[in-house]
């Protein structure tokens, strides 16, 4: 009945953890979902008051346009300008996105042919290789390893493999290693991607949710980067707008005339109210997100004491909202905390052989729950 390309595609990692999550539920278990990274803070109310004010306007019930609004292409474009530093012409370097989860599953059918490599982080975002498998291309997993900081080695990549491949995907601040990209990495991606006429795609959908003073650059400040890449943003993380599906992909005009032209092909554009709510997340007060971070740095702290005190070896993360830690059979381990604990961790072999080894923490739920997630870990004898 399906198509031949359904049978290479494995399960969605985080359906089937809904799926498991779900049985437990049913089952009377009270469950503390460290699973998927999905904010449980509220979106800013001043962004939700907009969303109905333009929701009212009947202006906005139309068809959408495919590339967005051009007023949210041009917020888009001053906040590259004012948080990075980056210029983007809002006309032809901005694409509106359902989210870059969208963007990332279409931009593959605009560069792959049938067998054409692309270069996948493992571990990494599932949706890399799957929007590679939907083009027909061939997936080469570039492991993330601990001794190398969980960065590619791109002089590791095999020449034959390099010089077929026609896009890399990279994603610093890093989903699931919570890694971000080390002093000289960006630069040595762009003069790799130059000597092999390779599109890179950066996923840089939690650049500000940054610990310790950190901040996240964007990959489009490197230079040169203007010439081989695109990059990926989301609202998602940075506004908890996860539900609203709104993004943007920016950077190299011809790949995203690429992109644009297969989402005009497939899809329809964004909402017009919602995108009048993302200019008002843009351009409105940033102390949203700055307490955001706050929250999340608290969780961290309490998580990582606890993990330690528990035994395990555990780096606080700069970035993300993500633990990354090393278990010894990361199934095994997250089907215990499940079963024995109910406790969701998302085992690190669902993004990629290189994950293998690992277990995901999200710090999406409260202070006090983490803490009760702990207590129930110290009870298994972990």
């Amino acid at each position: 009945m399906y198509a031949e390309r359904m049978g290479k595609l494995p399960p969605y990692l985080f359906a089937r953890i809904d799926e498991l999550k779900a049985k437990k539920i049913r089952e009377g278990v009270d469950v503390i979902d460290l699973g998927v990274g999905d904010p449980d803070l509220a979106t800013p109310p001043h962004v939700v008051e907009e969303l109905c004010r333009a929701a009212r306007d009947p202006a906005n019930h139309h068809y959408p346009s495919y590339t967005g609004m051009p007023e949210f292409r041009q917020a888009v474009a001053r906040w590259y300008r004012d948080r990075f530093g980056v210029g983007l012409d809002p006309s032809t370097e901005v694409l509106a996105l359902m989210g870059s989860k969208d963007g990332i599953a279409h931009v593959p059918e605009a560069f792959v042919d049938p067998g054409n490599c692309v270069l996948v982080p493992s571990p990494g975002y599932p949706v890399y290789q799957t929007s590679t498998l939907f083009a027909e291309g061939r997936v080469y997993e570039m492991p993330l390893r601990a001794e190398n900081g969980f960065v590619p080695v791109f002089e590791d990549i095999p020449g034959d493999v390099a010089n077929d491949a026609r896009i890399l995907f990279l994603n610093y601040p890093n989903n699931p290693t919570a890694a971000v990209a080390p002093h000289g990495f960006f630069e040595t991606a762009v003069e790799f991607a130059r000597e092999h006429d390779i599109v890179i795609v950066h996923d840089n959908a939690y650049s500000e949710i940054s610990y310790d003073g950190y901040r996240a650059p964007s990959f489009l400040g490197t230079e040169g980067a203007m010439d081989v890449a695109i990059e990926m943003h989301s609202l998602s993380k940075t506004f908890n707008m996860t539900g609203w599906r709104i993004g943007m992909a920016v950077g190299n005009r011809e790949i995203l005339a690429g992109l644009g032209r297969v989402k005009t092909n497939v899809d329809s554009g964004v909402f017009d109210a919602v995108q009048r709510a993302a200019i008002a997340a843009l351009s409105g007060p940033q102390d949203c997100v700055v307490q955001a971070c706050r929250t999340y740095q608290e969780r961290r702290d309490t998580l990582v004491e606890g993990l330690r005190a528990l035994g395990f070896q555990v780096e606080p993360p700069k970035a993300t909202f993500y633990v990354w830690m090393a278990v010894d059979d990361c199934m095994a381990f997250a089907t215990r905390m499940l079963d024995e604990a109910g406790v969701v961790v998302t085992p690190g072999i669902g993004f990629g052989s290189g994950g293998n080894g690992y277990v995901r923490f999200a710090l999406t739920r409260s202070t006090d729950r983490i803490r009760e997630a702990l207590e129930r870990m110290e009870g298994l004898g972990l």
